[in-house]
């Protein structure tokens, strides 16, 4: 059913649609409309599942990793220095290999304190085993929510998933949405039947101590599910597309306008809406541009990559994060895609934009399209205030 809604509260009606047994979270700007419309639900007694008030984030991964170490299906979500406060138990989450799907409401990193959107947040937990799924509006935030579950719950991969929305640009946007009925929700997502679980009929001990004897395969298997999993996306993909009508392609990457283009916009996120709308403008002045959408950031899909952008001449990579003294996230992942190919770009250039909630405009935009010349660049921001830098300190 079509509504007009808050992109938090279209979360937290997908959320209950999953009929999760335990949900944990504590407030944090932006995330924090999802979990108080979910608090307000569970209250009701529309919502049959525990909702467990915590005085941390750390507290709140703590009790959905034992939830869902019981056996039952678990949500949390959280934003900027929420999810660093979880780190350490979002990386036993992922060794446990427990199924938990977390929304994280991308938000910039202090300091200085900014409660405004980039993606540093959930970019600088790429390495912790997670998938992260980053959405560009709030229809592909809940239907992700759907595939997420199947995903993490699928026995060929048992591992978290991140399902990543731009904080306020999404998490407070008004856009209509179709909500998915329940009926349907229920052929996609049957009830959750765990591998393994804690159970005093049939003990068994988990997270335990793995000595350099055991330790490095637990992270080769995680690797080389990520690595499988590329395959799985696209089957739960089509199976969703059958149920639900929305076809979301393998899940990897969107390609928009990419078949003759001569340069390329590479982005994740909401931004996407915005360099959409400038490729539609170039092209009707018969500009050669395009957009190469990343949708599954982990694993990271290297061979679409490439596929898509192999004969592209120039490629911008627009990240709204940084890797302080290095190439830009994404930037990296794009260099790593064409290393030692015979086929790539002659020119990769890095831009950074809309870090802590700055706006990435149509002319933000066009200004990526100019600076992308045979000149390369590395990490050159966009949209900055040189004013703001001329203050010295010191002798």
């Amino acid at each position: 059913m079509k509504e007009f809604v808050e992109g938090s509260h279209a979360i937290a009606e997908i959320i209950k649609a999953t009929a999760p047994g335990v949900i944990s979270a504590y407030p944090i700007t932006p995330q924090t409309h999802i979990v108080e419309d979910l608090a307000q639900m569970v209250a009701n007694k529309e919502l049959n599942s525990q909702f467990v008030n915590v005085e941390s984030e750390h507290s709140a991964a703590s009790v959905v990793l034992g939830g869902s170490a019981t056996g039952v299906r678990v949500y949390t979500a959280t934003s900027s220095q929420g999810l660093f406060y979880m780190q350490e138990v979002v990386f036993n989450i992922a060794g446990m290999r427990l199924p938990v799907v977390m929304t994280c409401a991308n938000r910039a990193i202090s300091a200085p304190i900014n409660i405004w959107n980039d993606q540093q947040d959930s970019i600088s937990l790429r390495d912790a085993g997670w998938f992260q799924i980053y959405a560009e509006d709030n229809q592909e935030v809940v239907d992700f929510h759907l595939i997420a579950y199947r995903l993490a719950e699928d026995k060929r991969v048992m591992l978290p998933v991140m399902v990543c929305m731009d904080g306020f640009i999404l998490t407070h946007g008004m856009e209509t949405v179709d909500i998915p009925e329940q009926e349907k929700v229920n052929k996609f997502l049957p009830a959750y039947k765990p591998l393994y679980k804690l159970d005093t009929a049939e003990p068994i001990s988990m997270g335990l101590l793995a000595d350099p004897d055991y330790y490095m395969e637990t992270r080769f298997a995680i690797q080389e599910t990520m690595k499988e999993s590329v395959g799985y996306l696209s089957e739960i993909s089509k199976e969703f597309n059958a149920v639900f009508g929305r076809d979301y392609q393998d899940l990897l990457v969107e390609e928009y306008q990419t078949k003759d283009a001569e340069k390329v916009i590479v982005a994740m996120g909401s931004v996407c809406g915005t360099i959409k709308e400038v490729v539609d403008e170039q092209r009707a002045k018969g500009k050669k541009v395009g957009l190469l959408r990343i949708i599954t950031y982990r694993p990271f899909p290297y061979a679409r990559v490439y596929e898509a952008l192999k004969n592209v001449p120039k490629v911008a990579v627009l990240d709204k994060a940084v890797s302080l003294g290095a190439y830009a996230p994404i930037a990296v992942e794009m260099k790593a895609a064409f290393y030692g190919k015979k086929k790539g770009p002659k020119v990769v250039s890095s831009f950074v934009a809309g870090l802590g909630g700055r706006d990435i405009t149509l002319e933000s935009i066009h200004e990526v399209f100019r600076r992308l010349t045979v000149k390369e660049v590395n990490s050159d921001f966009i949209d900055l205030k040189p004013e703001l830098l001329k203050e010295e300190y010191g002798e």
